[in-house]
């Protein structure tokens, strides 16, 4: 497969034609080998306008939300992000000049991708995904969605930081973007999204008698 020439057809058809007009971003995701953050058995598909799998319970977000959800962060270069079970995201990221971080639970994961982050320069520590390592980040952003965003993630910003994430209860979510200021924090919303829900973070049933 080239795929040099379908992660080109990827940016043209289903980044920019979405909305994606950053160029950074645009060329970032010129530059990252989509394919190499997926299971190989699925490299063929890294590419398709849907999540690919990287191994049971982990997934790459569709291109079309990744990078939907990249521009509503605006990252800068020389910021400190932390990518939350986001390896492509984290990739783009550090491709544009961040300081990047990738945490990840799953040792199925990190077999898959330690390489690809290492070559890209995005550091890889394994942790718990509801507790963040490390904190003061400019930007974190997940490609897995979350029954609502954890208390934890937003604590982890500094003042001024912003965390991009898919919050789904049901079949369709939207994508939020979280800003923390001194004394609260502002959020709004950026569009429909429907990556899988990360393992850990559906929504809790609520006790009945």
């Amino acid at each position: 497969m080239d795929f040099v020439s379908a992660r080109l057809n990827m940016v043209e058809s289903q980044v920019r034609t979405n909305d994606v007009t950053d160029f950074e971003i645009q060329d970032a995701m010129r530059r990252v080998a989509r394919e190499r953050f997926c299971a190989p058995a699925r490299a063929f598909a890294a590419y398709a306008e849907v999540p690919v799998e990287i191994c049971p319970e982990r997934w790459l977000m569709g291109p079309r939300e990744v990078a939907k959800l990249l521009q509503a962060a605006a990252p800068k270069a020389g910021e400190k992000a932390l990518a939350i079970a986001a390896p492509y995201a984290g990739a783009v990221l550090a491709s544009i000049g961040l300081d990047v971080t990738a945490q990840e639970s799953d040792a199925r994961a990190v077999a898959v991708l330690e390489t690809a982050l290492g070559d890209y320069g995005v550091k890889l520590k394994a942790g718990d995904l509801a507790a963040p390592m490390g904190g003061d980040y400019d930007l974190i952003i997940s490609e897995g969605a979350v029954s609502e965003a954890p208390a934890a993630w937003i604590e982890a910003l500094k003042v001024g930081g912003r965390l991009a994430v898919v919050e789904r209860d049901g079949p369709m979510g939207r994508a939020r973007l979280y800003v923390r200021t001194p004394s609260a924090v502002a959020t709004r919303e950026v569009f429909d999204a429907a990556p899988p829900v990360l393992a850990g973070f559906e929504r809790r049933p609520s006790f009945q008698f």
